[in-house]
């Protein structure tokens, strides 16, 4: 099992996010999908809870859920990771993973500008707020319509709600593994002067 949690935070620096990978076998979907239904309410109720998204898999070429968790701070966000409730559930959902229960927690949006390691200082907030939002512009700009061409091209009937639930998950996926990772490497040095 491979936990890697960032020890150097200050336990009551304010946002925290836990992005969690869960690797579910062939033909285990429908009950992996009821477990998140039984631990989505539990989560939801624990002190500091902000809230909880989930980026499932496309189907027939991934089994990687990717759940992604925030809450007021570090110390309640490490209060539910650790809870006996969560290793209760998790537990139960072992038997349905092709991996362990895989997460990392950084603080804030930390985890998008800290390298690795995660013992690298963090660049100042108005440069994390800057490169966040000159990578969220051109997503909300470009993606909401490509996936609304997407779901009509697949039959989809035009649905705001689905288009827009459609839309704002690939925005997150992307943002989270295609383009902060690469965009933070390239402008590292001005992001940490």
């Amino acid at each position: 099992m491979h936990r890697t949690m960032n020890k150097t935070a200050d336990p009551q620096e304010t946002g925290a996010t836990a992005v969690i990978t869960h690797r579910v076998r062939d033909g285990a979907h429908a009950e992996y999908e009821a477990w998140q239904d039984e631990i989505a309410p539990v989560c939801k109720a624990a002190p500091g809870y902000l809230d909880w998204h989930i980026i499932r898999p496309v189907p027939g070429l991934t089994g990687t859920y990717t759940i992604i968790i925030r809450f007021e701070t570090n110390a309640h966000l490490r209060k539910w990771m650790e809870s006996p409730a969560r290793a209760r559930l998790i537990d139960r959902v072992r038997p349905l993973l092709v991996t362990g229960d895989d997460f990392f927690i950084r603080s804030g949006l930390d985890f998008w500008f800290a390298p690795e390691g995660a013992k690298a200082r963090v660049p100042v907030r108005w440069k994390q707020g800057l490169v966040t939002w000159s990578v969220i512009y051109p997503l909300v700009l470009g993606v909401p319509p490509l996936v609304a061409l997407a779901l009509r091209s697949l039959g989809v009937p035009g649905n705001h709600l689905l288009t827009t639930l459609a839309a704002t998950g690939t925005i997150c996926f992307l943002m989270v593994y295609v383009v902060m990772p690469r965009y933070t490497k390239l402008i590292q040095k001005w992001l940490f002067s």
